[in-house]
């Protein structure tokens, strides 16, 4: 069972997986966002310029089939003619095509940005085969497909029989006017239908695109084993990286354990915490941490002090503030100046004791270790 859920897409698509769809061509595509731009941009057009339109149309027309008697009689003029009345007509319309250009070229960017793929301009002889084609008719994204033809129809078809008979007696009055004055109000009637029956559009555009876009999210889901593996491959595996960071650790363990030796002195709680403290004042500002230990480590730690003989202090408050407060290779808190200067005084003092004699220097029993530093005395 749980091998059968590992294989199961539950997951969502990662952003590497978005990624490497997107370099592929793979994107959400609206057919329907497509067509009511370019219909809005063309209905549009018309509405604004449908006057115009219409008057330069009357203006070709009459002018294409009037006729004088020189180009009656000179066929090698017609051509010529022809050739002004198309490039006349092209400039007419050319406002229209131009929008219909743009919001051809530029619709997809609404909902996918700019995207250039050239894998995806690579055939596919996999789509030649018949049998899969055959089984994308009758699946469920082909399904979908016909309900969404069948409602576009619906509504689209709707709201045109709506718009014929809501205008139809300005229709039938279009034949009492004369054509001077029917022409541009023909034009303009027909950009506000336009306009209409492609509002109608908007509405199969909102169900469209966000059904799009979970469609695409569907086919890119992923099972939990995918996913798995994709964090292996990014980030590597888990297993390797504890491994890593276990040599990472005992390395800086023995680097630790061989800085011992030369530390001034090793702080102890006694068994809980050590803390090994080095000072020169030759390039150090304060007392740096070279070792420090809880429990085992700390045993260790004391173990490796007493065998090379590095003077042990038993001071629990400095030991357990030491521990919380400070890293390996840092420096000692300013908190904790006072007390560790007499901690080094007193290692001092027993060096020269050890060395010249005299009087035994009394260890130091109470040191000023700030209480919002010691992790007992806050728990306390």
């Amino acid at each position: 069972m749980a091998e059968d859920s590992d294989l199961e897409k539950t997951e969502l698509p990662s952003q590497r997986r978005l990624d490497q769809a997107r370099e592929k061509g793979q994107v959400a595509r609206s057919r329907e966002l497509s067509t009511f731009a370019v219909l809005l941009a063309g209905g549009a057009t018309l509405w604004f310029m449908g006057a115009s339109l219409t008057q330069h149309m009357v203006e070709s027309l009459r002018t294409g089939l009037t006729l004088d008697k020189e180009l009656a009689f000179n066929t090698q003029l017609i051509i010529p003619r022809l050739y002004d009345l198309a490039l006349d007509a092209l400039i007419t319309f050319s406002p229209l095509l131009l929008a219909v250009m743009l919001a051809a070229a530029f619709s997809p960017l609404l909902l996918n940005g700019w995207l250039f793929s050239i894998e995806a301009l690579q055939p596919q002889f996999s789509r030649m085969n018949p049998l899969p084609g055959i089984a994308r008719m009758f699946s469920m994204h082909s399904l979908v497909e016909l309900s969404k033809a069948i409602g576009k129809s619906i509504v689209v078809g709707g709201v045109a029989a709506w718009v014929i008979w809501h205008n139809k007696d300005v229709v039938m009055a279009l034949s009492t006017q004369s054509v001077d004055a029917s022409i541009p109000q023909m034009g303009h009637l027909v950009g506000a239908s336009f306009m209409a029956i492609v509002g109608a559009m908007l509405l199969i555009v909102m169900i469209d695109v966000p059904f799009q876009l979970w469609d695409h999210n569907k086919k890119l889901m992923m099972t939990k084993e995918e996913v798995r593996q994709e964090a292996k491959e990014t980030e590597g595996d888990p297993m390797v990286k504890g491994r890593i960071r276990s040599l990472q650790r005992e390395a800086a363990r023995r680097r630790m354990m061989s800085a011992i030796p030369t530390a001034d002195v090793v702080v102890t709680n006694p068994t809980h915490y050590a803390v090994a403290l080095k000072y020169s004042d030759k390039g150090m500002r304060a007392p740096v941490v070279v070792a420090k230990g809880s429990h085992l480590l700390a045993l260790r730690i004391r173990e490796i002090a007493e065998e090379n003989h590095v003077p042990i202090l038993e001071a629990p408050p400095l030991a357990r503030a030491l521990h919380k407060h400070t890293d390996l290779g840092e420096s000692i808190p300013e908190a904790l100046y006072t007390a560790v200067a007499e901690v080094l005084a007193y290692i001092y003092k027993l060096r020269l004791y050890e060395k010249q004699g005299g009087v035994r220097p009394q260890q130091p029993n109470v040191l000023p270790v700030p209480a919002e530093l010691d992790p007992a005395a806050i728990t306390a």
